[in-house]
């Protein structure tokens, strides 16, 4: 059955007053109770008796009473309006002190970036909060998704965003593991990329992305070809370390691997910047409390952490 939850302007007034004198049963202890004097109580509920189009209250000089009509109307209107209450107080409480469940929209890059050397520290700070984590490539719609903030590269993120910088600028790095490098020689010039395998990025718009250098300052793009597409930078990081062929990646993700000698950069001299990755929401009014501590940890120092690191969140 089809219902009807159409709310009619207005309908809501003089219902917290009418409860509060059914359950007092005085108009005069029903407006101290609320504040007012018991002349404003008392036109309140005739103007609510009006709208509804029945008599409520039975009103003698030395009592006052329910009607049926009165008595249906508190017995549903009363745990209803409770409830409203509640609500506004549970909303309340969130607007107060970081609590609630809070959801994050991610590149599956950021995750092990960003958020694994903070997540158990964030969730001891804070045991009121739920951490929800959403990693996927694609481009998301926060506000339409049910998302406090998204995390994503500078220049990825709408211009009516508000936006938190996580990291410094970093250089977009090729790398290829040294098995590779060796069956096929390390590129020294962009024109060389054309000879190798080349491991490439879906975006989530459907397009490959094209590698992309810096000569001097002009940006230029090159089309490469491979034996891996992949829909996000951990799988295309992965599969060079492999040997598969060489990737192009964010910087700090392939730090790891290049300190260690399973991959080796390249073609650095035409590495092109990125603005870095950054926390976006939709505006300072909208901000609760549960994310601008989410915000304040990450960017906080953390303990045990190499210099090196610190700087990458700050």
């Amino acid at each position: 059955m089809k219902q009807n939850f159409t709310v009619r302007h207005g309908a809501l007034d003089g219902v917290e007053t009418f409860l509060s004198v059914a359950r007092h049963r005085s108009f005069r202890r029903a407006a101290a109770a609320l504040g007012v004097t018991p002349s404003a109580v008392s036109q309140s509920v005739r103007s609510l008796e009006a709208r509804i189009g029945a008599a409520l209250l039975i009103r003698t000089t030395r009592s006052v009473g329910l009607t049926e009509a009165g008595q249906r109307f508190l017995d549903r209107a009363g745990p209803a309006f409770d409830e409203l209450v509640a609500a506004s107080e549970a909303a309340r409480d969130l607007g107060q002190r970081p609590a609630g469940l809070l959801r994050l929209a991610v590149p599956r890059s950021v995750v092990p970036l960003i958020l694994e050397p903070v997540i158990a520290s964030f969730c001891d700070a804070y045991p009121e909060i739920e951490l929800e984590i959403a990693a996927s490539d694609e481009m998301v719609d926060i506000a339409a998704g049910g998302f406090d903030a998204g995390i994503r590269l500078g220049e990825l993120i709408a211009a009516d965003m508000v936006v938190v910088r996580l990291t410094p600028p970093f250089p977009f790095v090729v790398v290829g593991s040294p098995d590779y490098l060796r069956r096929h020689g390390a590129p020294a010039r962009i024109e060389e990329l054309g000879g190798h395998a080349c491991l490439r990025l879906r975006r989530w718009s459907g397009a490959i992305a094209p590698w992309t250098f810096a000569t001097g300052n002009e940006v230029i793009e090159a089309m490469v070809a491979g034996p891996l597409i992949a829909h996000d930078y951990p799988t295309l990081l992965g599969a060079a370390i492999q040997g598969l062929g060489l990737a192009q990646v964010p910087g700090p993700i392939a730090e790891a691997a290049i300190a260690d000698g399973r991959l080796q950069r390249l073609l650095t001299p035409f590495a092109v910047m990125t603005p870095g990755v950054f926390l976006y929401h939709s505006g300072k009014r909208q901000m609760l409390p549960k994310l601008r501590a989410f915000i304040d940890h990450v960017k906080a120092p953390r303990a045990g952490a190499a210099p090196g690191d610190q700087a990458s969140i700050r």
